[in-house]
């Protein structure tokens, strides 16, 4: 899980996704991974436990990167009104990963 990079501290990536809510076009961001993760990298973060800003690059980009697709994958995820991000973007990663791992162990006991 991605962590600030000056605490420590776990950020929830719906956290991270509501900070990048104010960027104008963020809509169009949402059809163009490349773009998506540009922003992403250059966009500064701010820290929820110690209020430290920190840029997006430091952040993991294979998580990164599966955020883009599960924000797409899943019809109405952000609303945009109120300016939340209504997935659980941390556990729904998570549950990814352990899916993986799962996978990775099957296919290897063949």
């Amino acid at each position: 899980m991605s962590r600030c990079p000056l605490c420590g501290e776990v950020i929830k990536w719906e956290d991270l996704v509501e900070q990048m809510l104010v960027v104008d076009n963020f809509q169009e961001l949402l059809k163009d991974k490349d773009s998506f993760l540009s922003v992403l990298n250059s966009f500064a973060f701010k820290c929820p436990k110690c209020g430290e800003e920190f840029y997006g690059n430091n952040l993991n980009q294979n998580e990164a990167s599966k955020v883009f697709e599960l924000l797409n994958e899943f019809n109405g995820s952000i609303d945009y009104e109120n300016n939340k991000v209504r997935l659980k973007l941390t556990n729904l990663l998570a549950l990814d990963l352990m899916l993986e791992e799962w996978d990775k162990r099957v296919k290897n006991s063949r």
